[in-house]
Formats: structure tokens, C-alpha cells, sequence
């Protein structure tokens, strides 16, 4: 009977793993590993089967021993943490099959690899452990066609502990029926959604509340609202399921800006529980959307289209996040004070603001290549890496992202807190969506939070808990929550910043300190002694970064001991010119 041991790699900090929130939450990690649950069912009785997270523990050499395959899934954010994974498994001499997301699009980058299985896996996975079983297993599988989602199975979410998580995920739809340039799921999924019947979905549900989880429930799609009708078709069901049950789960998801004009399909929302919608926005600036193909984001007919969606949705009572961009075609150096100031007048607490990619497989990519604006970068793991030359200038756009992330999540978190209130000023209060929790839970979430945020935040984060008891109480849970988000948020902006800023430095200096000299050993002396001192000065820059800023893969220890070699490399040069 095989063991087949399923390894979640390490994701690395970002805006959305909300690593710095969930300390004060006591939970592991955000979401668990949907698609490597929703693979173990696809395997055949007769093998045993183990997830290892290790977002939420580690992998051990005891699980490598247990096993006869790993299996992996990962997106881009993975790479790092996936090669090490494959290393060991190499090293363990246990055969890897990967797939996910990343390595559809990037397999020919990742090594020591035995089998690839690509793309939607529901049609191609069983031919794969069949040729397997009889040793003719090949080295890549790829599915080409798009798998008719209504077979998928309910995903194992049996093999993992659900406790360890903020939040379940379940998926209803993928594709998107947009053409967006910068985005890969209409490549890796298509353009027509595909849907789950209600039955699928509500027997994921099922399966979770057996599980005994109670909160926050992702579903996953890129947009929700793809399929406006098969959408509107499972809406009630899910109501009817959550009201039987008392409204166990709160439910989130992603949909297309349009959805502030489907005011039925909201209300359907409201009734089955959805609280939140992530909605991406990118920029204010219709000139940029219009390049990039995000028409969908613009109106001929409507000035400030994205603001007055915004204030729509809110008002039929789900918070919108919004996901934003910066770096693209069409943006002036205006665009900067632009998104702060969208960003705050439509209170949108949780708003990530990215540096633009031209990822691989997309009409960008393929554009900026036509163009000869592609560039040698890191995947990304690094902070602000550009793979493209961007039609602003780069210091500018660098800098100006740099003070839209630091406005945004200011270390007192003022502003922060200020659009939590102009958030709960326009959201419609939902009675269902908004259960009474005792004091004490209440001051117990308190105190979690308390303790962990600065002291530069404590007088913004009291004052605002004191407006939000007296004006908004009904929301205090939600406004505990939001606080330890922004607190996760600023710490990831500074993180951000710190990682850039040490990584300029280094390349700064080094671009200023001299190749070789010739001349008297005077020179030979002077240069020698700049060299310690900026080789010192790096070291204590180093040394500043808090721990905790710190993950595999975010190249500080390498950037520095590059420059520590270059600089000694230069120091011989030097030597010699003077002996010449």
C-alpha cells in the first residue's frame, strides 16, 4: 500500500498571509492547502495518505522516511520553499511529483523534479498514478483541456487539523470571463467560468461544519460573479443551508467591480452570508485600466465609477478590500496621492498596493517582450522586484510606492484607523452577518491585540475602539479584527521597505567604491580603510533588520556576503595597482 505524503511549502510573509495578525490569534496559518486537499481525493482506495503543512509545522525527516511519493502544490510565492522541499526529498531519495499554479507556467526553472502533472489535474491524474502503478510513469503530464468541475470531488479536508487556520476555503467557479493583461488566470483557467452545481458546494460546507468549523469561510474563485446565473442559482442554497444551521460560517470572496450593478445578486449575497468581497481596483486612473484591459473598471457614462462601486456594495453590507497596483502604463507620477486618497475616501481598510509583474504565459508578458522591456529579476520573494522597464522612471515609481505604502500603514496606524471608520460610517448593518459576542471574548481579543501593537499605535488604536463602542458597538469584533490586520499590515510595509532599502544600499555602494587605483600606498591605505568601513557599515545595517522581517528566500544573507566579496575582490585590486 503506497504512502503518498502531500507537502504544502512555505510561503514566505505577505499582505495576505496576515502572518503578523494570526500571532494574536493563536491560529498557524490563513487558509490551508485547497488544492493538494482537493488532489488527495482524487486518489484511488489503497493508498495511505498525510498532509504536511508547513506553514503550520515542519516537515520531518520522520515523514520522508514514512513515505513512497511526495506530492506538492504551489503557487509563485512557494519557489523558494519548494526547491529546499525537493532538495530533501532528493536527498531522502523519495520521488517528487509537482504541480499547482507555479510550476504549470514555470516548470522548465524547477530541478530535481520526477514528475510533472500540469494544469487542472481532475482529467489527467488518475492516467498519471495508473502509469505509475506500472512503472511508465513519464516525466510531465499536462492537461490541456478544461476539466469539467462538476465531478471534482469534496476535498480531504479530514487530513488536516482545521483549527490551525483563520479561515476555511471551498471553490464554486474558475475562470473569468474578463481580459485583463497582467492577469494569468484567464490563461491557466480560461475566459468561460465553469461552475460546481449547489449540491457540490453545499456538501463542501457540510463536510467542514462536521469537521466542526465555525467562522470565516473563503470561496476561492477569481471572480464570483463570472457566472452571474449559476451564481444567482446557488446563493439561496446556501442560504437555506446556513439558516438551518444558525449561521455557522461568515463568507468571502473575490468578484469583478460589477458587482455594485447586480444589486439582486447582492442581496442574494447578504442572505447567504457574505460579509466581504475583494474587488480589484488596481488604480483610480481610467487611462491606465483602459491600457491594461480592464475596461470593466471604467464607465463612459459615470464619473468616479470605482468610487461610487465602492460605496455600493458597502451600503448593501459587505466590506470591500481592494487589491491595487502600481507601475502601470498610463500612470503619472499624480497616481501616487491618488491612491492614498482613494484608498482612504472609500474606507478600504485592507488594501494591498503591489508593484506591477509581467508574469510569464501573459499578453503583458508578451507585450513587454515585443518591446524589449522584459528584465532579469527575481521570482519574487524579494522586496519590489521589476521584471519589466516601466514608462515611469523607476526612482520615482520605486519612491512613490515606497510613500503610498508608508502613508497608508503609518506607524501609529492613523490613517489606518481612520478609513476602519469611514468603512463602518457607509456598511449597512446585517443583523445575521453580525452575532453578539459575550464581554469577555470581546476583551479577550482586546487585550491580544493590545499587547502586540507599538506603543506609537496604542493612542489611534484607543481612540478608535472608544468611537467604534460608542457609535458602532455591534461592531467591535469586527473592528478587534481589523486592528490586528492593520498591525500585520504595517509591519509588512516596513518590512518591505527595510528589505528594499538595505538592498540599495548595498548595490549603491558598491557602484560608488572604486574599481582599482594606481598610485602611492597613501592611496592603497585610504582606500583600504573606506573599504572597512563600509564593509562595518553594511554589517550593522544588516544587523538592524528585526529577526522577524526575516524569511527563507529574502536574499539579505546573500546580497551581503556578494558585496562583502566584491569589496574585498576590489581591496586586491587596489593592492596590485600599487605594486604596479
Amino acid at each position: 500500500m503506497p504512502n503518498a505524503l502531500l507537502v504544502y511549502p512555505e510561503q514566505p510573509p505577505t499582505f495576505w498571509g496576515a502572518d503578523y495578525a494570526l500571532e494574536m490569534s493563536g491560529v498557524k496559518a490563513t487558509f490551508p492547502p485547497l488544492g493538494l486537499l482537493t488532489v488527495a481525493a482524487m486518489f484511488p482506495p489503497g493508498y495511505e495518505l498525510r498532509v504536511v503543512d508547513m506553514n503550520v509545522s515542519a516537515l520531518q525527516d520522520a515523514d520522508l522516511a514514512w513515505a513512497d511519493l511526495v506530492f506538492t502544490s504551489t503557487m509563485i510565492t512557494h519557489h523558494v520553499s519548494l526547491q529546499a522541499v525537493v532538495e530533501r526529498c532528493n536527498g531522502a531519495g523519495v520521488p517528487v511529483v509537482a504541480g499547482g499554479p507555479h510550476p504549470t507556467t514555470f516548470h522548465g526553472d524547477i530541478a530535481g523534479v520526477d514528475h510533472f502533472v500540469l494544469g487542472e489535474v481532475e482529467e489527467v491524474f488518475a492516467e498519471f498514478l495508473r502509469d505509475l502503478e506500472e512503472g511508465t510513469a513519464k516525466p510531465l503530464y499536462r492537461e490541456t483541456g478544461k476539466p469539467d468541475v462538476t465531478r471534482t470531488p469534496v476535498p480531504r479536508f479530514d487530513l488536516i487539523d482545521v483549527k490551525s487556520y483563520a479561515t476555511m476555503c471551498v471553490q464554486f467557479s474558475r475562470g473569468c470571463p474578463f481580459d485583463c493583461e497582467f492577469c494569468d488566470i484567464i490563461k491557466l483557467y480560461g475566459r468561460v467560468p465553469r461552475t460546481k452545481s449547489p449540491d457540490q458546494v453545499v456538501a463542501e460546507l457540510e463536510s467542514l461544519y462536521r469537521l466542526g468549523w465555525r467562522g470565516p469561510v473563503f470561496l476561492v474563485d477569481d471572480n464570483f460573479i463570472g457566472n452571474k446565473r449559476d451564481a444567482m442559482n446557488l446563493l439561496p442554497e446556501i442560504a437555506r443551508w446556513q439558516k438551518t444551521k444558525g449561521y455557522p460560517f461568515t463568507l468571502i470572496t473575490e468578484a469583478s467591480a460589477n458587482l455594485a450593478l447586480m444589486g439582486e445578486l447582492m442581496d442574494a449575497m447578504i442572505e447567504a452570508g457574505f460579509d466581504t468581497v475583494f474587488v480589484g481596483i488596481e488604480t483610480p486612473n481610467p487611462e491606465a485600466l483602459l491600457k491594461t484591459k480592464k475596461q470593466q473598471n471604467t464607465s463612459k457614462n459615470q464619473e468616479n465609477y470605482l468610487f461610487t462601486a465602492v460605496r455600493k456594495i458597502q451600503q448593501h453590507g459587505m466590506q470591500v478590500q481592494g487589491g491595487f497596483i502600481l507601475g502601470l502604463d498610463g500612470d503619472g507620477e499624480g497616481v501616487f496621492d491618488a491612491q492614498v486618497e482613494f484608498i482612504q475616501e472609500t474606507g478600504i481598510p485592507v488594501a494591498p498596493v503591489y508593484l506591477l509583474t509581467a508574469l510569464k504565459g501573459t499578453d503583458m508578458y508578451e507585450r513587454m517582450k515585443s518591446e524589449n522591456r522584459l528584465l532579469e529579476a527575481p521570482l519574487g520573494t524579494n522586496a519590489m522586484p521589476l521584471n519589466f522597464t516601466p514608462e515611469m522612471e523607476y526612482r520615482t515609481l520605486i519612491e512613490g510606492y515606497k510613500r503610498v505604502l508608508a502613508t497608508l500603514y503609518d506607524p501609529t496606524l492613523e490613517n489606518y484607523f481612520s478609513r476602519c471608520l469611514i468603512l463602518f460610517r457607509h456598511l449597512k448593518p446585517v443583523p445575521h452577518l453580525r452575532k453578539p459576542r459575550s464581554r469577555s471574548e470581546i476583551d479577550t481579543a482586546f487585550m491580544a491585540v493590545r499587547r502586540r501593537l507599538s506603543a506609537r499605535q496604542i493612542p489611534a488604536f484607543s481612540k478608535f475602539i472608544g468611537k467604534v463602542s460608542k457609535d458602532y458597538p455591534r461592531m467591535l469584533p469586527e473592528a478587534i479584527y481589523l486592528a490586528a490586520m492593520g498591525h500585520h499590515f504595517e509591519k509588512i510595509a516596513r518590512q518591505q521597505i527595510a528589505i528594499h532599502d538595505f538592498l540599495s544600499f548595498l548595490r549603491n555602494d558598491l557602484e560608488a567604491f572604486p574599481e582599482a587605483a594606481s598610485g602611492s600606498a597613501s592611496e592603497v591605505h585610504e582606500m583600504g580603510s573606506r573599504r572597512q568601513t563600509s564593509l562595518d557599515r553594511a554589517q550593522q545595517r544588516y544587523d538592524s533588520i528585526p529577526d522577524e522581517f526575516r524569511y527563507r528566500g529574502d536574499g539579505l544573507q546573500n546580497a551581503l556576503e556578494s558585496y562583502q566579496h566584491a569589496l574585498v575582490s576590489r581591496g586586491r585590486n587596489l593592492g596590485r595597482a600599487a605594486v604596479a
